[in-house]
C-alpha cells in the first residue's frame, strides 16, 4: 500500500524517536540498549502491551508498527524482546492491536516477520489465507470482543496451496479449500502461461486471492463491515515476499 503515514516522526533527537516507536509499536520499553535499526535505537521490550496502550493507537499507527517490524526483520536489525517477562505480564490479560490470518506456510512465521512480541497480534492460519465461518468468528471475537483495531490478511509467493488449487489437486480435505481458492484464478489477469509451474502467476493469483478474503470478511461478517465502516478497525491486505522478505501491504 506503500508507507502509511500519521504516526511517525523524522526527528532525529533519540529520545524523541524512542517515543514514536514505543507508540508506534504499543509496547513498553525496559531500556535503550546499543546499536541502531533503521536509525532507531534498539530497545529491550520487557512488558506487554496494556489496555491503556492499545486503546490510544489508531488503526493507521499499528500498520505503521506492524510496517516498521517488518524494515527491522529484512534489516536484520530487530528488537530484543523479553519474551519470559512478555509471557509473565500477559498471564493476567491480553490486548492485541492486530488480528492476522496468514497461511500456514512454514517459512512465514507472521510474528518474526513483523517483529512482534507476545500480546500483540492474534494470529491465525490456514492454508492459503482463506476465510471461512470458524475463522470469521475469530476474527470478530480479536475485533469486537477483545479490542483489536486491525484485520491484516497476509498471502505470500509461492504459496504451495495457491499452486494445488491452479494445478487442480485433489487430496481428501484439502480439495474443498483448495476450491475456495479457485474464483482468484479465474478473476487474475494475466499475460502468460497459467500454471502452478509459473512462479510470476502463482504470486499473481496469491494476490488476487488476499483481495478475495478481505471481500468475503467484509461481506459474511456483519460485526467486522460495521466496525470498519465506523472507522474503529481497517481490514487490510498484504503479500510476504521470502525472497528477501518484505511484505507489501495494500488496502
Amino acid at each position: 500500500m506503500g508507507k502509511i503515514t500519521g504516526c511517525c516522526s523524522e526527528e532525529n533527537h533519540p529520545n524523541s524517536r524512542r517515543n514514536v516507536l514505543k507508540a508506534a509499536l504499543s509496547l513498553t520499553a525496559l531500556g535503550v540498549i546499543g546499536g541502531a535499526g533503521l536509525g532507531l535505537p534498539q530497545i529491550s521490550y520487557a512488558a506487554a502491551l496494556t489496555r491503556e496502550e492499545r486503546d490510544k493507537l489508531t488503526p493507521d499507527q499499528i500498520l505503521e508498527g506492524l510496517e516498521q517490524g517488518n524494515k527491522r526483520f529484512v534489516s536484520g536489525k530487530m528488537q530484543q524482546h523479553d519474551f519470559l517477562a512478555q509471557k509473565r505480564s500477559t498471564v493476567e490479560g491480553q490486548f492485541p492491536a492486530a488480528v492476522i490470518l496468514s497461511c500456514i506456510d512454514s517459512r512465514a512465521p507472521i510474528e518474526i516477520i513483523l517483529d512482534t512480541g507476545i500480546g500483540e497480534t492474534f494470529n491465525a492460519r490456514i492454508a492459503g489465507n482463506i476465510s471461512n465461518d470458524d475463522l470469521l468468528g475469530s476474527l470478530e471475537f480479536a475485533c469486537a470482543a477483545a479490542g483489536a483495531k486491525v484485520v491484516l490478511v497476509m498471502g505470500h509467493t509461492s504459496c504451495g496451496a495457491i499452486k494445488g488449487a491452479i494445478d487442480n489437486v485433489k487430496l481428501g480435505n484439502l480439495t474443498g479449500l483448495l476450491n475456495k481458492i479457485k474464483p482468484a484464478i479465474e478473476e487474475t489477469q494475466f499475460n502468460g502461461e497459467k500454471s502452478g509451474s509459473n512462479e510470476h502467476y502463482v504470486d499473481a493469483v496469491a494476490k488476487t486471492n488476499v483481495k478475495n478474503t478481505m471481500d468475503d470478511i467484509r461481506k459474511n461478517s456483519e460485526i467486522l463491515n460495521k466496525l470498519e465502516k465506523e472507522g474503529k478497525i481497517k481490514i487490510v491486505g498484504s503479500m510476504y515476499n521470502l525472497n528477501g522478505g518484505v511484505v507489501d501491504f495494500f488496502m
